[in-house]
């Protein structure tokens, strides 16, 4: 008895979907890593020059945005993430106003331009290595995931 328990155990945990989430991980690991394009059509998605100036990079608790203004990347701290099979929906902590040349406010690109607001970000997955920022005007194109060589 006890092996048709355990047979039926690892029939059932084997029968799993491969894109399932593995026990621990958050939401949004699939995510995970440097993505190029969105400002821009992608180009090259390989090797160091993709590596080297991501436009989007997604990690356990930040998202990091290469910002048109300024050199450093936009860091923006997750508050809650939300899945479905193909898209994520990311609530940002909200961004204190900081004094700047033309009065208290929230940098122009401290969000991705989204409809939803400065702290909030729709992904859509289109493929295994392509993402998009549905509704968000700053980028406009689809983004590729920087692989290694």
């Amino acid at each position: 008895m006890r092996r048709w328990v355990l047979g039926v155990g690892l029939a059932c945990l084997l029968a799993g979907s491969g894109d399932a989430q593995p026990r621990g991980e958050p939401p949004h690991a699939w995510v995970f890593g440097s993505w190029t394009g969105g400002l821009f059509p992608a180009g090259d998605t390989t090797g160091p020059r993709c590596t080297a100036q991501p436009s989007v990079i997604f990690t356990r608790d930040v998202v990091l945005r290469a910002s048109v203004l300024d050199v450093p990347y936009r860091q923006r701290l997750i508050e809650t993430v939300t899945a479905s099979p193909d898209a994520l929906e990311f609530r940002f902590v909200a961004v204190p106003p900081q004094a700047g040349p033309l009065g208290r406010g929230v940098p122009i690109d401290m969000g991705f331009g989204c409809r939803a607001g400065v702290n909030a970000l729709r992904v859509e997955r289109r493929g295994p290595d392509e993402i998009i920022f549905p509704d968000c005007s700053e980028f406009p194109s689809p983004l590729r995931r920087c692989t290694a060589p």
